[in-house]
């Protein structure tokens, strides 16, 4: 897999995937082109600290994963930083596969697992990787497991998608 930093010329492939009903469920995003770049317009530019990727299969985009320090947003994971007792060094990532499908191959865990290997070359500060996931959705919590990450805790977090009850699962890879 590739993982090739976001541009605004993948706006519209982004607005297309946050539409979809698979994608939709769990990210519930606004897809006109105001808020897809006031979404993700700051990574590209480089005035937000998170830093994301398109990823690409065999050369053709499948999917969409981003990674951040959590303390740099430590105000909107102060419920996660209490319930995983984050480390200050540690990395958060979020993920979809875009692509319909991509989904049920086997495609998220390789995602999540080389893109993991990624985060720890790239970040070498980093000593752990904490990813909470909603409860209700056990795709993306058994492809984290599948790439090797632990299940270190559950709780609540306030979910992104209100019809949620921000019941959360949080995994964790530690650096080897």
């Amino acid at each position: 897999m590739e993982f090739r930093r976001t541009t605004r010329a993948d706006f519209p492939l982004f607005a297309r995937w946050l539409g979809t009903p698979h994608v939709a469920r769990f990210w519930n995003h606004e897809t006109t082109p105001d808020a897809i770049e006031r979404d993700f317009g700051g990574s590209v530019d480089g005035t937000e600290p998170s830093d994301d990727f398109i990823v690409e299969d065999a050369g053709v985009p499948v999917g969409f994963i981003q990674r951040s320090r959590i303390c740099d947003y430590a105000d909107e994971h102060i419920e996660l930083i209490a319930l995983a007792d984050a480390p200050q060094d540690a990395l958060t990532i979020d993920y979809f596969i875009g692509e319909g499908a991509a989904t049920g191959r086997g495609v998220g865990t390789r995602m999540i697992r080389e893109f993991t290997d990624l985060c720890f070359a790239d970040c070498p500060s980093a000593s752990a990787i904490i990813v909470p996931v909603i409860a209700g959705n056990p795709a993306s919590w058994k492809a984290l497991a599948a790439a090797g990450y632990e299940r270190i805790a559950e709780g609540h977090i306030p979910p992104d998608n209100p019809i949620d009850d921000g019941w959360h699962v949080v995994y964790r890879r530690d650096r080897s």
